[in-house]
């Protein structure tokens, strides 16, 4: 019986700890955003490990981050910019913004 119990939460930790970096990386993909993007290299655009350290600091960093997935930005990150993508709801580019926030 402690065996058992003591698996399950061991395999419960697993999860816990790596769930946030596969927590969102369907919808990532699901949203076409892996296609300029990736975890921990630049594509087009940034890394999503760059701009979770670029925006760290920064309180307000969710609500510009969502506003930029939806009507898309330029100038930031250089001179390519970063299209809208209408396809993304606000609670999705919420999930989004999580997602990406948590390789800071």
């Amino acid at each position: 019986m402690k065996r058992t119990v003591l698996a399950v939460l061991t395999i419960a930790a697993t999860f816990a700890v790596s769930g946030p970096a596969f927590a969102d990386e369907a919808l990532a993909k699901a949203k076409n955003c892996m296609a300029c993007h990736a975890v921990d290299k630049k594509v087009v655009g940034p890394s999503y490990k760059d701009v979770a350290k670029k925006y760290a600091a920064d309180a307000k960093a969710a609500d510009i981050l969502a506003a930029k997935i939806i009507k898309g930005g330029a100038g930031v990150w250089g001179p390519v910019p970063m299209p809208a993508n209408a396809q993304v709801n606000e609670a999705e580019s919420k999930k989004l913004v999580a997602w990406v926030m948590s390789f800071k």
